[in-house]
């Protein structure tokens, strides 16, 4: 009898192991789960809260471990290479928004000849191409449209300042010299400045472009290259400009600040990218090049034009109100 039981306890406790070891990657949380860490640029704008909605959606469905880690300010280089260098030997993988498209090679560097699979999301870097994936907007493009969507509005002609936003941002710059080379296009527009940076503070932002409508008088019409700039941009010109000449604002991203603009008129075009989308797919792709299937080695996520017009046909209005 003492056997019998013996071995029926021997054979539960067998079971109850096996139980507990099928986890594997396909149970969130349990022992075997990838754990991967995402990490954006910064933790505060609704753009990087959208990414990470779209990060851990992915993450649930695919039964993966998603660390949301990335440095308070989007200023914070130094605190992103910290991230990077922490999160090695605690993670299978990253996904990262770089802050720098220099600074943060040399960390990427590293865990990836540590073995981690990198995946680049959002903004690129440069000199260094082990990583899996780039995951993001085609920026210049989208820059290019935005530039004829301000010589739609201006008809043709007129004068024009883009303010942007810091020096080192991959996405941003790309988007600026996209706008710059797309408007070049169009003999009837100046560009009568092209040179400030407004940072990733909306009041800085806003004292940046007031200060150059004073410099430069009433233009024709503003490009901002993302959400603070954009809304430093809308209250600079309700602020300073003469409210009888209409200057038409094209600015990036959405936010309630933005949508409102949109809706009101402050605003004439937001170029719109899917941060949702581009959390997700970065988290996908993570999962399979973690695995060793292939990925593609650029993935667009795309942008579209919203206006007060269009805003809510359902495309846009998705990317707008999320959804």
């Amino acid at each position: 009898m003492n056997s019998l039981r013996i071995a029926l306890s021997a054979l539960g406790l067998a079971l109850l192991s096996t139980s507990c070891g099928q986890g594997g990657a396909d149970a969130a949380g349990g022992e075997d789960a990838l754990r991967l860490a995402v990490i954006p640029k910064g933790m505060t704008h609704e753009f990087w809260k959208t990414v990470q909605q779209g990060a851990e959606s992915a993450g649930a469905e695919l039964g993966v471990e998603v660390v949301w880690d990335g440095p308070a300010k989007e200023s914070d280089r130094a605190e992103q290479i910290k991230i990077v260098e922490k999160n090695q030997g605690r993670v299978d993988g990253i996904a990262i928004a770089p802050l720098d498209a220099e600074a943060l090679v040399k960390p990427l560097r590293n865990a990836h000849e540590a073995g981690l699979p990198i995946v680049i999301f959002d903004s690129g870097v440069k000199g260094w191409d082990g990583y899996a994936s780039f995951v993001a907007t085609d920026n210049h493009q989208a820059g290019v449209m935005a530039a004829d969507e301000m010589a739609r509005l201006l008809g043709g002609e007129g004068t024009v300042l883009v303010l942007r936003y810091a020096a080192g941002h991959e996405s941003t710059t790309n988007r600026e010299e996209g706008f710059l080379a797309g408007i070049a296009k169009h003999a009837g527009i100046r560009v009568v400045s092209s040179d400030q940076y407004g940072g990733e503070e909306k009041q800085a932002c806003k004292a940046a472009a007031e200060r150059l409508m004073v410099r430069h008088g009433d233009v024709d019409g503003c490009f901002a290259p993302c959400e603070p700039v954009t809304i430093g941009l809308m209250e600079a010109i309700d602020a300073v400009a003469d409210a009888s000449h209409d200057i038409k604002l094209v600015g990036f991203d959405s936010s309630s600040a933005l949508k409102s603009g949109l809706a009101s008129g402050a605003i004439d075009a937001l170029m719109l990218q899917d941060p949702y989308r581009m959390g997700e797919l970065a988290v996908r792709t993570l999962v399979d090049a973690q695995a060793g299937r292939p990925v593609e080695k650029r993935v667009d996520t795309g942008c579209v034009v919203a206006t007060r017009a269009n805003m809510d046909e359902p495309a846009v209005a998705r990317l707008l109100y999320g959804g």
